[in-house]
């Protein structure tokens, strides 16, 4: 089974290079990965040529379109087409994957499951601290450094940091009643699985094109399992000027319906028209 890592990014080289040194401390690592750039100047460009080099294995190729607004959609569907993976590990560029992260993606994998996992959030002030150092040693992982900067708000966050063993972990996985969502940040499927639904609708800008594409995996017979304590990841904060309350609700609305309605194929994929009857 050939594994990749597919990392969405946009203008963002800093935390960039901080999660591809999460990455690179990966217990288990991919065969190749795609950074799918949503329009990235050519800083960004830069930054994946220079990592690239100074790790050649594995592989990483760059994947890029014109930048045209938010469209992570459209450029996630281009690395989905031209992977050449039979599993593929979602995340962003701003976030940091725990050194067991993808080893336990893979562990997980089944063709008729899709997998999601959550995220531990640091605010401005932590994310602006953050150093290689704290990626590369895995301290940004460690409970007291994650108490430190306030990132541990809740209890379902503390449980985020893994304090028990693996099994009782997994078991907190399959307790859990929050909704098997996918995630953008924090998810995997097998690539036939996406291309029997066609991948992410494109006409779903920012706000619930992760969960539109979920539902339709759902709906195919691909429900989601959680990883929401066995995988964990820091998410770096950042600005989101693309956010649009007004799309945010007609999509919410949208999920809700094709939920409802059974819905599996979209038109505004991978493939640019309607399904063969």
């Amino acid at each position: 089974m050939r594994i990749e890592l597919i990392v969405a990014t946009y203008n963002s080289p800093g935390p960039l290079r901080l999660c591809l040194a999460s990455v690179a401390a990966q217990r288990l690592q991919p065969d190749s990965i795609c950074i799918a750039d949503d329009g990235s100047g050519p800083e960004t460009a830069a930054a994946i040529a220079e990592i690239a080099a100074a790790r050649p294995v594995p592989p990483i190729r760059h994947v890029w379109h014109e930048d045209r607004g938010f469209e992570k959609g459209a450029i996630l569907n281009r690395a989905i087409a031209t992977s050449e993976a039979d599993f593929l590990v979602f995340i962003d560029g701003d976030v940091l994957i725990h050194p067991g992260f993808i080893a336990r993606h893979v562990a997980m994998a089944r063709p008729d499951r899709f997998s999601s996992g959550s995220l531990i959030r640091l605010d401005a002030e932590a994310t602006a601290a953050v150093t290689v150092e704290d990626v590369v040693s895995g301290r940004v992982f460690e409970r007291a450094w994650l108490r430190r900067m306030r990132a541990i708000d809740r209890f379902g966050t503390w449980l985020k940091t893994m304090p028990f063993p693996e099994p009782v972990m997994a078991l907190l996985d399959r307790a859990t009643p929050v909704q098997r969502a996918w995630c953008g940040a924090n998810a995997s499927a097998f690539r036939a699985a996406l291309l029997a639904v066609n991948g992410f609708d494109e006409t779903m800008k920012y706000g619930g094109g992760d969960k539109e594409l979920g539902v339709r995996l759902a709906n195919s017979g691909v429900p989601g399992q959680h990883l929401r304590y066995t995988a964990p990841l820091v998410h770096l904060e950042h600005p989101r000027g693309y956010a649009d309350p007004e799309h945010k609700r007609a999509n919410k609305e949208r999920v809700r319906a094709e939920r409802r309605s059974g819905l599996v194929w979209t038109p505004h994929g991978i493939e640019k028209r309607a399904r063969a009857s």
